[in-house]
């Protein structure tokens, strides 16, 4: 092996020890929410709701860190693996729904960020959260319980309203994170 693939490996090693934590935290996230979405708190309302939101501050604090590239690892071994453990702690059609959804809406979550990072510290991760919330919200729900028979827009309408209250509520530990982590990655002057 030459010196630099050597280097390469050991690059590329360290990235992914790197968002190995990010990783982690949207596979659990991912899989709780879709295990949780299946026990209705009332006819607004399911309890994934109150889990799903966090996957947007994983991803921002993810892209603010090491940027859009590792941001969209981290989507994607989430949506690997959250996908079939959604499989097993849930029906096929709520984890094709899901993976749907979660790749949608986490993609469209990285593309407002970068397009927004360099305003306020708030408006990238609020922003970014809120489109995706309400794109995952939409896709999610149309897919998994349209022609069940459930009151799935009410719930929706509920779901929605959460994700935005999150939206709101994920600024303060976006901040305070923030600030612990640091940049670790620059963007390119444009």
């Amino acid at each position: 092996m030459t010196a630099s693939r050597s280097a390469t490996k050991s690059a590329d090693a360290s990235a992914l020890n790197s968002i190995a934590p990010a990783i982690l935290a949207m596979v659990a996230i991912v899989a709780a929410s879709n295990w949780l979405v299946q026990f209705p708190i009332n006819d607004w309302l399911t309890w994934g709701a109150f889990t799903y939101p966090f996957s947007f501050l994983v991803t921002d604090l993810t892209n603010r860190r090491f940027g859009p590239g590792a941001a969209r690892r981290v989507i994607y071994a989430g949506f690997a693996v959250g996908v079939v453990l959604s499989a097993i702690l849930a029906t096929p059609r709520i984890a094709a729904a899901s993976g749907s959804a979660f790749l949608l809406a986490q993609l469209l979550d990285v593309t407002l960020f970068n397009w927004l990072r360099r305003q306020s510290w708030w408006r990238a991760p609020f922003v970014a959260s809120g489109a995706g919330s309400i794109v995952d919200t939409a896709t999610f729900f149309g897919i998994a319980f349209v022609g069940t028979g459930l009151p799935w827009t009410t719930w929706a309408v509920g779901d929605l309203a959460v994700k935005l209250a999150f939206a709101v509520f994920c600024l303060a530990p976006y901040r305070l994170l923030m600030d612990r982590l640091g940049p670790a990655w620059a963007p390119r002057a444009a």
